[in-house]
């Protein structure tokens, strides 16, 4: 890593911020996750999507998965890349039947990385803004 990158500490506003952020992807699959360990809740979204609902409990268990490893902080940054990857897949599900509802899985993917770029000064220095 290269010596110029200042690796201070981040403001208390900007960490709050991005635990807010976070926590609205990380809420949205985990309620996402649990419905999916009840089959006959998600079973005419599946049907709609083109999924067979037994793989629903699997899908859940992945995200669930994909979750707590973004939750923990030394393994953030792989569990916002297994997010995104989740989250992309699901993206890519509804773009491919046509639904409109495309945008939300892909927001929360952004959502997931914002919050964890807010927090974690390693990753503003290899992801930077330039002014």
């Amino acid at each position: 890593m290269d010596a110029s990158i200042d690796l201070r500490k981040t403001s208390t506003g900007i960490l709050w911020t991005s635990y807010v952020v976070s926590a609205i992807p990380v809420a949205m699959m985990i309620f996402s996750a649990v419905l999916k360990f009840f089959p006959s809740v998600v079973a005419d979204g599946f049907n709609q999507l083109g999924w067979p609902v037994r793989l629903a409990p699997i899908l859940g268990v992945i995200e669930l998965a994909c979750v707590i490893v973004y939750l923990y902080p030394r393994t953030a940054v792989l569990g916002a890349i297994l997010v995104a990857g989740y989250l992309g897949g699901a993206t890519a599900t509804h773009v491919r039947v046509g639904d409109g509802f495309f945008f939300a899985p892909f927001l929360l993917g952004v959502l997931a990385w914002l919050g964890l770029w807010l927090r974690e000064p390693r990753l503003k220095a290899l992801l930077p803004f330039r002014s």
